[in-house]
């Protein structure tokens, strides 16, 4: 037995669809399951994903890392994928994004990044349910990667139990704004929506450079959010211009990867 699979990075939140709204991306993470007779780390997420569709007995597991760990782009969620899918194809039976959303959303711990890698395109998620709304955004993504990294549950755990009125009711404005644009394939509805109180403002703290590339946005760029709980920021910028805005950036923050990832239209899946 041999099964080859692939997962996408995510983009979680886009700004204002905090919990609710995530992209794929073009950047794979890839696990190889074949017979074998060695240790296996059950602790793994990856194997321990597996294990929630089929047994690990007898096999082994090689994972192919691509995805930044702890940067905001589903690096978790893709080995979360990647775990479920292999197990469903070990079992020779076909399960939905919502059936494996529910097998291994524990594991994952929220469902924005996981319904994305499993589903591909933009997604939307709620009450257990996966929708994939696009296939593509009305905007390239140029993203901002820092060395750093960041604790995904620390980063939850700084988030404020209540808000305001005010900053709920703004949040909620600009998340229609971002169900518009996708809707519409509409890049001036996106740029209206790039902000967000809900999440943002508390996380910032581990991505200065959100403040500071929309306190001077480049030419052609239409706005920037925080990617999940960052540090990484994805700049949406006009498609005709995304190389002039990534050239831009990357001499900026010559510190930081500056990385085009185009939106993937596939979810994780066999190789």
């Amino acid at each position: 037995m041999r099964i080859h699979v692939r997962a996408p990075a995510t983009s979680a939140n886009l700004g204002p669809g905090f919990d609710v709204a995530a992209v794929a991306f073009e950047l794979w993470n890839e696990l190889e399951v074949t017979e074998g007779d060695g240790p296996v780390d059950e602790e793994h997420l990856g194997v321990r994903a597996f294990s929630r569709v089929a047994s690990p007995e007898g096999l082994s597991f090689r994972f192919v890392d691509r995805i930044p760990r702890e940067r905001g782009l589903g690096s978790s969620a893709a080995t979360v994928a990647l775990g479920l899918v292999a197990g469903a194809l070990a079992t020779g039976r076909e399960a939905s994004a919502d059936e494996l959303l529910a097998a291994g959303l524990d594991l994952e711990g929220h469902p924005d990044n996981l319904a994305a890698a499993l589903a591909g395109g933009v997604c939307l998620t709620w009450d257990g349910k996966v929708v994939r709304i696009a296939d593509d955004l009305p905007a390239a993504a140029i993203a901002v990667v820092p060395r750093e990294r960041v604790n995904t549950a620390a980063a939850r755990a700084a988030l404020p139990r209540e808000v305001r009125h005010a900053d709920a009711a703004f949040s909620a404005a600009r998340a229609a704004l971002l169900g518009a644009a996708v809707a519409a394939g509409d890049p001036r509805l996106l740029a209206a929506s790039a902000d967000d109180r809900l999440h943002e403002p508390y996380r910032a703290v581990h991505a200065p450079h959100l403040a500071a590339i929309r306190a001077d946005l480049p030419d052609g760029a239409l706005g920037a959010v925080l990617s999940g709980s960052g540090p990484t920021v994805v700049v949406w910028a006009e498609r005709e211009r995304s190389g002039e805005v990534a050239a831009t950036l990357a001499e900026r923050f010559p510190e930081h990867d500056v990385l085009h990832l185009p939106v993937s239209t596939s979810g994780a899946g066999p190789l």
